[in-house]
Formats: C-alpha cells, structure tokens, sequence
C-alpha cells in the first residue's frame, strides 16, 4: 500500500511555483497577487483561507483577505467582487464558500469576472473545462489529476467510480478522468445517494473518489484488492478520547480499505493540501494570461 502524500506533493509545487515568482520578479513581471473575500466566521472557511494566505506567502505572492461581517448583504459584497473585478492588480480571487443564508451563492459566483475565477466555478469556465478548453480547472478535480500524475497511478482505460456529484469535486472530477489527457481516458461511473447497488459497482472499481462527505461511508468489504483510493472528505467526529474531543475523518473507513488498496489518500495530509496548492497554479496562469493583455 502506497500513500498518496498530498502535504509533500504541494510542498513540491510550491517550491515549483516559487521558482517561477522569483524568476518573474527579476524579469521585472508582474508579482502574482491573490484575494479572498472571507464573509462571517464559519471555522472551517477562516482556517482555510489563512492557509491560503500562508501558501501566498510562501510561494512570494501578494495576497488581500477581505473580512466581511456575517450580516453583510447581498448587495455590499457584490460591490465588493465589482471593485475586485476591475482591480488591474488582482490577478485572482475566491469568494470563501459556505456563504451566510441571506446572499445567493449563485448569483456571487456569476458576478466573478470569469478570467479571475481561479476557483474555476463560474459557467464560462465550466463550460470550457467541460469542452476540453484551456481554462482553471476546479481546484480540487485539478489536485486529485495532479495527484494521480505525478505517482504515476494508471488511469487510461481504467473503470472509475465518483462517489458524490457535487459542483465542486464529483461532477467535475466524472468529466475530467473521461477526457482524453494525460490523467483520464477512463470509463466513469457517477454515483451518488440514490444509486442502488452501490457495493456492487465500487467493488468492481480500480480507482474510487470518494466525495460525498459522510464520514468513513466506504468500506474494505465494498472495493477490491489493488484498487487505488482518492478520499476527498474530511469531518470532525466526536471522539472523547482526543484531547480537542474530536478527530478528523475522511468518507473512506481507512483501516479496513487501505488493507486492500495499492494507493490511498490519507486523511488529513491527502487531497486537502492539494486544493490550495492548485489554487494557487491557477493564480499563477492568471497572472500569464495578463501579461499577454
């Protein structure tokens, strides 16, 4: 059993992407610069966009975080992304989702200027991303390819399984392994909550991405020997034994599905790193795009 090390491969692409800013800023080019437009005080998102911040930081980025309050209206943080989209200095940004109830998601993500969504959610470049034009790819699907390339995990011809269809991970992860690429070429089978015989269709896999966000959901009794594992999920479970009284499990039950598994993420340390690490390759090709403007 091999572990898929997602914290080293993204401290690897850093280092990659570092190259590339200090070569730029003896070039006399432009220093990629990153937003992200944080509203309210949800947990999970404040940690993950000061991980955000620090990977700018790491990488030489410049970087802006815009601390919204939780009873910001619709309005005002659309005025935000407007000021944000004519910013000629902001080459990226991202809009930290959960959102509070009284905004529209949808129409959030619709207001990004589409060649500084470097989260890859808006339908222009979904839209691309499913046609097999050159756009950002979502950075998660974008992370697990980066992933499976780079140990060489065999996908061409191989039967996949999606767990999840969210708009996120699983809808775009289906579209991407059946293209013709490097990392695809696969037959991809999506599945989901109401899909009957699910056991039977993950145990006939030879690669599973399990993204649906119940904790430890996929079983050893549900894959096959030599199967190769992709756990997106990651959730607190309440465990009295951890002093913080919880510990953090992925949608994969780890013990018993990583006896039989060839390659498996683990959770944390897997996908999770990945994500940010993509994001900011995707800020990086935004910035090249500029300098062709």
């Amino acid at each position: 059993m091999i572990l898929l090390d997602g914290k080293k491969t993204a401290n690897d692409i850093k280092l990659e992407i570092a190259a590339v800013v200090q070569k730029r800023k003896k070039e006399g080019k432009k220093t990629p610069h990153l937003a992200a437009v944080l509203v309210g005080t949800d947990g999970a998102s404040m940690t993950y966009v000061n991980s955000k911040v620090k990977a700018c930081q790491k990488v030489g980025f410049n970087s802006t975080l815009i601390d919204l309050p939780e009873d910001t209206t619709e309005e005002q943080l659309l005025h935000e992304i407007a000021d944000l989209n004519k910013d000629k200095d902001i080459d990226g940004f991202i809009v930290q989702l959960p959102l509070p109830k009284q905004i529209d998601e949808q129409k959030v993500l619709m207001a990004v200027d589409p060649s500084k969504d470097v989260d890859g959610f808006h339908p222009v470049n979904v839209g691309k991303m499913t046609l097999d034009l050159p756009t950002f790819l979502p950075a998660t699907p974008y992370g697990i390819l980066e992933l499976l390339e780079r140990y060489k995990v065999e996908t061409s011809g191989k039967n996949v399984v999606v767990i999840g269809r969210s708009h996120i991970v699983g809808r775009p992860m289906s579209i991407l392994l059946s293209q013709k690429r490097n990392v695809g070429n696969a037959t991809v089978t999506l599945a989901h909550s109401r899909t009957h015989n699910l056991k039977e269709i993950t145990s006939q896999a030879d690669i599973i991405v399990a993204a649906l966000g119940i904790p430890e959901f996929l079983t050893g009794d549900m894959v096959k020997d030599g199967v190769t594992i992709i756990d997106v999920g990651i959730t607190r479970v309440e465990d009295a034994s951890k002093t913080r009284g919880y510990r953090l499990a992925g949608d994969v039950h780890f013990e018993s599905v990583s006896k039989k598994a060839k390659f498996i993420t683990p959770v944390p340390g897997g996908v999770g790193p990945m994500t940010i690490a993509m994001l900011l390759k995707n800020t990086l090709l935004a910035c090249k795009n500029r300098d062709k403007k």
